[in-house]
């Protein structure tokens, strides 16, 4: 019998329901719908100290993202597009990775990674989704096949989980349904 398998899902911006949130979110429900389990921790969640390696303790926000990662089987981040780059919430909370260091498994290795950016231009869309796809090779994980670069100039997400361009949204949870298939092949 195997244990239930966990996606978490980290990214968003500090406005609630931000465009990268709502990206996030269906790819999420799409790995929902394979059959596992789903953890949310988005951009207001997010803003924690500056990572620094020395410091011997984290705050209670910084802990709950270490032991989110910890468990997790698979991971989905979002990062906005500031200036042609990730945000820097967003890689301040995958720096806490490092925490995960001396882990039996250490960093997110040997995990399906699913990964999206959402910037006002291609542009900045495609090098916040290669940034991203670097930093997950530096800490192990594995990029899903499948990533996601959306211009928000022309993809607009709503409330109910869709969005203004049918693509995005298929992108997104095919993403979601990638982490979410590899996580329970394992």
């Amino acid at each position: 019998m195997t244990s239930a398998k966990t996606v978490l899902g980290i990214g968003g911006s500090l406005r609630d329901g931000s465009q990268s949130e709502r990206a996030l979110r269906i790819a999420l429900d799409s790995a929902a719908e394979q059959g596992v389990n789903t953890e949310l921790i988005p951009g207001p969640e997010l803003v924690l100290p500056f990572y620094d390696t020395a410091a011997g303790e984290r705050d209670e926000r910084a802990t709950r993202l270490i032991e989110s990662i910890r468990r997790a089987d698979g991971l989905i981040v979002v990062s906005p597009g500031y200036h042609g780059a990730l945000s820097g919430l967003v890689k301040n909370a995958l720096d806490y990775v490092e925490d995960l260091r001396e882990d039996t498994r250490p960093y997110l290795d040997g995990r399906p990674v699913g990964l999206a950016a959402v910037a006002f231009g291609w542009q900045a869309a495609v090098t916040t989704l290669d940034q991203l796809r670097t930093i997950t090779h530096a800490l192990r994980g594995w990029p899903t096949p499948l990533g996601g670069s959306i211009n928000s100039a022309e993809t607009k997400f709503d409330e109910s989980g869709g969005a203004s361009d049918d693509k995005s949204v298929r992108t997104l949870r095919l993403i979601g349904r990638q982490v979410a298939e590899f996580t329970l092949s394992r």
